[in-house]
């Protein structure tokens, strides 16, 4: 999705959320940003089922916060965090799974939606050829795997990221986002020579081009 398609995204999602249409607010946002979070996910968890099932807790997640979503950030910024805790407690309980309640009403046609968006995302997900270098990627901690698909996959805005990567219940005042968003660029930094050196060591990349670019 191109920027200026996610800013009429967000235009219209603000919309319904001023005229007090919830479901029709969530529904926009997860037909739009849902193929997005969900490929996202099954990069994460590196299996259909898995991605879908927390796929399927985030889109009820995203409905049942939604009245305390306040603009302090994008809508897709706050989904992506909505979708990263999700991700992280189902990753965390993995030998212990918690039984979801049933979705009522209004829950249960995000469900649905949720099942829609998957359908509509695999294939094209299962078609996507990957290169060695994403394979390389994958070798690298869960935490800077999420930081590089974030950044660079997904174009987030380091101050984005910062509240996507948001643990623990420190509020996120506009001093923790700007630190946390210093951390994030070291951080990234320190992932992209990681990379270079297992490119370089793989043969994929020239050893004097990884030189020039640790120099640039």
């Amino acid at each position: 999705m191109q920027a200026e398609d996610r800013e009429e995204l967000e235009a219209h999602v603000r919309r319904k959320l001023d005229e007090g249409d919830s479901k029709g607010a969530v529904t926009l946002a997860l037909r739009g940003y849902g193929p997005e979070i969900f490929g996202l996910l099954v990069s994460l968890h590196r299996s259909e089922e898995d991605a879908s099932e927390v796929f399927a807790v985030f889109a009820e997640q995203l409905w049942r916060g939604i009245s305390r979503f306040a603009w302090q950030c994008s809508f897709r910024t706050w989904a992506y965090a909505v979708a990263r805790n999700t991700s992280l407690r189902y990753r965390r309980d993995a030998h212990r799974r918690a039984k979801r309640n049933a979705p009522l009403g209004e829950g249960l046609v995000m469900s649905e939606l949720a099942a829609k968006v998957r359908t509509e995302t695999l294939p094209y997900l299962r078609t996507a050829s990957k290169s060695r270098i994403a394979e390389l990627r994958d070798s690298l901690p869960a935490e800077d795997q999420e930081i590089l698909m974030l950044r660079v996959d997904k174009q987030l805005a380091w101050s984005e990221l910062a509240r996507v990567m948001h643990e623990g219940d420190e509020a996120l005042t506009e001093e923790v986002v700007k630190k946390e968003s210093a951390r994030l660029r070291k951080r990234f930094q320190s992932i992209k020579e990681r990379l270079l050196e297992l490119g370089r060591r793989e043969g994929l990349i020239d050893p004097e081009s990884a030189v020039n670019k640790r120099q640039g």
